[in-house]
């Protein structure tokens, strides 16, 4: 267990020292350190919370499971509405104070995994039926990711959709009982895209880019251009070209590019690597929790940042549509920092009172006898 949380945090750590420098590297001819300040500023709370919920007993969150829940329902109703969301390039996800932008879809990714994991752990013994499995948690993660989508956010409720299924899955759930709703979702989806001209020219270009290169395409080929001059060693940090105008929000979703340009694909795949690790390191965290409550929080933020970045890197290789997700600990972004390295910190929190040697065995974990009552 000790390797797995020094290791866990020693990537976490290099991650977030890599973005730092590859944001001032980005923006420093547009903005100066303007970013780079805004950045580290969420980073000190970041860190702030991450240290509480390492020290915290994670069992307070079953307490404080529906509070959290009810009150990101609130956030999300209260950001649709005029004159209380910031509405940006025609979507309402913001809340702007004095300067400082939160946006509460990022404190759903993490409260939806709390509010699954408590379910899960209170209802295991009932996961396999339709009623407990899907019908009932249907109902709350419907709410949470229709608020989600409507705003629009379309790449935040395909990941959290996608973290729900997993867990519901971890949680005992049966494949035939999740197939289903699984469809019909993915039909809506489509529906969804089909009626919506914008998303549909991000599709024909994903699907021929060089056509669209000029067009709804240009940021997907610029970033291909910038990771390609990178070759395997870079052009040299603050040496890349791209991000003078040419990559749009090169310092938040497409950072990515700028790293491969600047620092080559070496750089690029140790990013990859690093993400790997996390997600195996969590995993180890996770089975070893101490009860299922522990295994469904450590298992869903583990997906959450493994998923969350294969779709950034996705994005940015062009083997995705484009989607509006940022890259784990690098990207620019505040509110998405403070709720992942608060996430990091539930999983240290989780490792610290994982049983040593022990491995998660089953579903009956969690309701141990008390050695009282053994004969």
């Amino acid at each position: 267990m000790k390797i797995a949380v020094t290791t866990l945090v020693f990537c976490v750590a290099a991650l977030l020292a890599l973005g730092m420098v590859m944001l001032y590297s980005s923006s420093m001819t547009q903005v100066g350190a303007h970013y780079l300040i805004m950045q580290s500023i969420w980073c000190a709370l970041g860190l702030g919370f991450c240290v509480m919920a390492i020290f915290a007993d994670y069992q307070w969150l079953r307490k404080l499971a529906w509070p959290l829940f009810l009150v990101t329902i609130l956030l999300l109703f209260m950001v649709l509405v005029p004159h209380f969301g910031l509405r940006i390039n025609g979507a309402r996800r913001w809340f702007d104070f004095h300067g400082l932008r939160f946006q509460p879809s990022e404190l759903a990714k993490l409260v939806l995994i709390i509010i699954l994991a408590w379910y899960g752990d209170r209802y295991q013994r009932k996961m396999g039926t339709w009623k407990r499995g899907v019908l009932i948690p249907a109902i709350f993660v419907g709410v949470m990711l229709g608020l989600v989508f409507v705003e629009p956010d379309r790449g935040t409720t395909v990941l959290l959709a996608a973290v729900a299924g997993t867990m519901l899955l971890i949680a005992g759930v049966r494949w035939k009982y999740i197939i289903p709703p699984a469809f019909l979702g993915l039909v809506g989806l489509t529906i969804s895209i089909l009626h919506d001209p914008m998303r549909m020219r991000r599709i024909f270009s994903w699907l021929d880019l060089e056509e669209h290169k000029s067009g709804t395409g240009y940021q997907a080929y610029q970033a291909m251009l910038a990771l390609g001059s990178g070759g395997w060693t870079g052009l040299g940090l603050g040496n890349g070209r791209q991000k003078l105008g040419f990559v749009p929000e090169h310092h938040t979703d497409f950072i990515f590019s700028i790293i491969g340009e600047e620092l080559g694909l070496v750089a690029t795949l140790l990013i990859i690597a690093a993400f790997l690790v996390i997600i195996l390191c969590g995993l180890y965290i996770a089975l070893h929790a101490n009860d299922t409550f522990g295994l469904l929080l450590g298992t869903g933020i583990t997906f959450l940042i493994g998923l969350q970045a294969f779709i950034n890197i996705g994005v940015v290789t062009s083997a995705l549509p484009n989607k509006g997700l940022p890259l784990p600990f690098i990207s620019y972004g505040g509110s998405n920092l403070l709720i992942m390295l608060a996430s990091t910190g539930i999983l240290l929190s989780i490792a610290r009172h994982a049983r040593p040697g022990q491995v998660y065995a089953g579903s009956t974990r969690s309701h141990r006898i008390p050695s009282s009552d053994l004969p």
